[in-house]
């Protein structure tokens, strides 16, 4: 939204809008409140929505990747797009490949986010057991061609590539693709307009998958609080009478985004280490169930209609070490040279995290945490 406001009232070059970091965070602020107010309504708006959501980005997505390249005055060539490697170190002070390489996993699990949300709303569809990984499943594959596609789009359409990190360009540095687009149609047009509205296509996907993160967080909330898992469980787990969504949950979510996404009015570092944490926190506990399904006993494993059979030990063991490698890979500076402004402080976050988490578990949770709350009858089959 920063992007579009500042391409269309003029760019860095003609005097643009570029919104201050307090106006920044206050339309982010405003669209948490949105994202919650829709959450707080019955689950049959957030499906709706939805639907929406998901021909937005087909058919949008497929606009963007098709036409940007044929907009583009020249297009690079297939050497340039899968040979050519560029680190950029005047931007980001990194000129290893290899350590370059390990950085650039960051971006393929941002883009992989999201599929994990219909496992959080499968006591809320009917024939889970099935519906729930054909939703996993069908995520992965519409995210990895339409992300991979996107990728290749932008590539391919790169007019100067020493051009869109220049700090004195349209979009002043700030935002590689949003140049890369405003190139294509300004090379082609010598005007913003297009650009604005890829942006906004854009835009419109970013704002379905804050809805749709939002709903998930809040299911989290709630399934934990319903195993007392978290402090003042019996609020955050109650359910609205009338819309039957956890509405408390939701809210709760809401204010936590607010309240992370203050450190960015002062200090980039605190944001940064949040992201970088929260990251780790979602991919990483991944790790403990694949792991113990890698170590368990087939015996003691009853399979669903979804079973990898055969496959199942190679496939868990490949998904549990690429875990650990991205986890890692997210503890890393992303700038340098390091200093106080470029360090990642998600390492010592998360061993403060850590440490308080344990010991409030050795003092306390232990003692009344008797882990998830059977909410079904197995003998009868009445909940």
């Amino acid at each position: 939204m920063q992007m579009i406001i500042f391409l269309a009232t003029g760019n860095n070059k003609g005097g643009g809008y570029f919104a201050s970091r307090g106006v920044f965070l206050c339309m982010y602020m405003g669209f948490t409140v949105i994202w919650a107010v829709l959450n707080s309504f019955a689950l049959q708006v957030i499906a709706f929505l939805d639907i929406i959501s998901m021909w937005w980005q087909v058919i949008g997505g497929l606009v963007v990747i098709v036409m940007l390249p044929l907009v583009a005055p020249h297009t690079q060539s297939a050497s340039f797009v899968f040979t050519h490697f560029e680190t950029s170190p005047e931007a980001t002070g990194i000129s290893s490949k290899p350590y370059a390489v390990i950085l650039s996993v960051l971006l393929s699990n941002y883009c992989l986010y999201g599929y994990d949300t219909a496992a959080h709303l499968t006591e809320e569809t009917k024939g889970a057991d099935r519906t729930g990984p054909i939703a996993i499943l069908s995520s992965i594959g519409m995210v990895s061609v339409f992300g991979w596609a996107y990728y290749l789009a932008l590539t391919f359409s790169i007019q100067d590539f020493n051009y869109l990190y220049d700090v004195n360009n349209e979009t002043a540095g700030a935002l590689v693709p949003a140049q890369i687009i405003f190139d294509a149609f300004h090379g082609r047009y010598h005007n913003s307009t297009g650009a604005v509205v890829f942006l906004c296509i854009t835009w419109g996907s970013y704002f379905f998958c804050g809805l749709s993160v939002t709903t998930s967080a809040a299911r989290v909330v709630y399934a934990l609080s319903r195993d007392n898992g978290i402090p003042f469980s019996p609020i955050w787990r109650r359910i609205h009478p009338k819309y039957k969504v956890p509405t408390n949950a939701v809210w709760l979510c809401a204010a936590i985004s607010i309240i992370l996404g203050l450190p960015i009015l002062k200090l980039d570092v605190v944001f940064t280490a949040i992201i970088s944490i929260s990251t780790i926190g979602w991919v990483g506990g991944y790790a403990i169930p694949v792991f113990a399904r890698l170590v368990m006993a087939e015996k003691n494993f009853k399979p669903g209609p979804f079973y990898l059979g055969r496959a199942r030990r190679p496939i868990c063991l490949v998904a549990f070490l690429w875990i650990c490698y991205t986890c890692s890979a997210f503890l890393l500076p992303t700038l340098y040279p390091i200093q106080l402004k470029t360090f990642n402080y998600a390492p010592i976050a998360i061993g403060i995290f850590m440490t308080l988490i344990m010991l409030w578990w050795a003092f306390d949770a232990r003692k009344w945490f008797k882990g998830p709350v059977r909410n079904i009858d197995l003998g009868n089959g009445h909940s």
